[in-house]
Formats: C-alpha cells, sequence, structure tokens
C-alpha cells in the first residue's frame, strides 16, 4: 500500500510569516481530497454474504481499498485520508506546540470521543499517531449532504486550535490569579 503526501509549503521571510496565511491553502487542499473522496456507494462484503461493513475499517478486500492521501501543513499538523469504496476514515493531528497544548488536545480529544454516540461520524479510538478520527460510510452521504460533512470537518479543524488556545489562555489566567492569591499570604 502507498500513501500519497502533500505538503503545502510557503517560502517567507521571518518578518512576513503569518500562520493564517498558510491555513487557508492547507485547509482548501483537504476540503478537495475530502470532496475527491466522498464519492462513496454501498458495497456489501465480498466475504460475508448480506454484511455491509465499512472496507477501510475491516480491510477485507485490497481491491477496494483506495490510495492514503496525507495532507501536511508542518510535521505537527497533519491529515490521513483514507478512502475507500464504501467509506473514508479521516485522521486529524492537531498542532501541540508544548506540554500543556498536549494535555489540553489530550483531555478535549477524549471528552469528544467520549461522547462519539452523539457525533454520528466521529471514531471512539483514533489512528495511532493522530488525536482525532472520523468515519464517514455511505449510508452518512446518503442520509446527510456530502457537501456538509466536509464543510463541518474543515470548520472542524479550524476551531479545535482557537478552543485549544482559548483553553491554554484561560488556564495561564487562572494560574496566574492562584499564584498572586497564594503568595498575598506571605506579604
Amino acid at each position: 500500500m502507498s500513501i500519497n503526501f502533500v505538503q503545502i509549503r510557503f517560502d517567507r521571510p521571518d518578518d512576513d510569516y503569518c500562520p493564517s496565511a498558510t491555513l487557508q491553502p492547507y485547509l482548501e487542499a483537504v476540503r478537495r481530497t475530502l470532496e475527491a473522496a466522498m464519492c462513496l456507494e454501498q458495497f456489501s462484503s465480498q466475504v460475508v454474504e448480506r454484511h455491509n461493513k465499512p472496507e477501510v475499517e475491516v480491510c477485507t478486500s485490497k481491491e477496494l481499498l483506495l490510495t492514503p492521501v496525507v495532507v501536511s501543513r508542518n510535521k505537527q499538523e497533519r491529515v490521513l485520508i483514507e478512502p475507500s469504496v464504501n467509506s473514508v476514515r479521516v485522521s486529524i493531528a492537531v498542532k501541540q506546540a508544548d506540554d500543556i497544548e498536549k494535555i489540553l488536545c489530550h483531555k478535549f480529544t477524549r471528552f469528544m470521543c467520549q461522547r462519539a454516540d452523539n457525533f454520528i461520524i466521529l471514531r471512539r479510538k483514533p489512528i495511532v499517531g493522530y488525536d482525532i478520527s472520523f468515519l464517514i460510510t455511505a449510508a452518512h452521504t446518503e442520509m446527510m449532504y456530502k457537501h456538509k460533512l466536509v464543510d463541518f470537518l474543515i470548520h472542524f479543524m479550524q476551531e479545535i486550535d482557537k478552543e485549544i488556545n482559548d483553553m491554554k489562555l484561560a488556564l495561564n489566567a487562572r494560574a496566574r490569579v492562584s499564584a498572586e492569591e497564594f503568595l498575598k499570604r506571605f506579604n
């Protein structure tokens, strides 16, 4: 099995660097890849009669699996898109600059995965090396609009970074207030 890599790179001087300038092309590459991968159809199992399992999960027939694609913004931020004839697995690695962000990301994704029943397309356990995974089957694309599923995934990718940054700011503010109150007792 081969994996295609898509690396979004911009050669800019450091003084002109703007993170949002590289975010849009990255999200656009993910959007286009997801739109291409979402061409799903119902496909019964070739091994067990009357079973319709997501081929990307069970991997019973190699000819039904398509080439996985990794869209990468940098070493930490990347998306693995694994398409098959009847399902797509999307795994997202979130940017984690320091230990606090790693802990917050782990807690946030664990919180989401524990409530995977409420999020129809969310997997309970992410793929190794990624923080969160989604599984979209042909049944999901029949129940929901494909473009809305893609919009949701792109919006999720935008918002998870904001959420983790907001939690980090709130944590730092709370730690500062706690430290000030603690040190007041010694004055």
